[in-house]
């Protein structure tokens, strides 16, 4: 099972109020499956309708897990394009969903299945 600190995922959900109407995304940085801190990959493009990486951008770094990013549209489902993406890399993957609420995410493994995402601490 996953977790997620409770500050990591509402600092998620307030990058991804500033970004709104664009996406907001990150990459997700865990030990011992719990989730504590979002990575940013320079030269990330962000639009209304997806986000961009560039992966040959992403760091080194054996705790980066997967990715998170926002659907504007407030709908958690992953499209094609982030099925395609989640199979590409890391093992667990969050899209957070307007009005960006901590109870507005879902995860999903690179396969695209949903998987449970408990929020920890206070």
């Amino acid at each position: 099972m996953w977790l997620i600190k409770k500050d990591t995922l509402q600092m998620i959900m307030e990058a991804s109020k500033d970004s709104y109407p664009r996406e907001f995304g990150a990459l997700l940085r865990a030990e011992d499956n719990v989730i504590y801190e979002i990575a940013l990959v320079p030269g990330t493009i962000q639009s209304d309708r997806y986000t961009l990486f560039y992966m040959y951008s992403k760091p080194i770094d054996f705790s980066l897990v997967g990715s998170v990013h926002s659907h504007p549209s407030g709908i958690t489902k992953p499209s094609d394009e982030d099925l395609r993406m989640f199979s590409l890399t890391g093992k667990i993957h969050i899209i957070v969903g307007y009005p960006y609420n901590l109870k507005d995410y879902s995860a999903y493994d690179r396969s695209g299945n949903k998987v449970p995402l408990e929020i920890i601490g206070d």
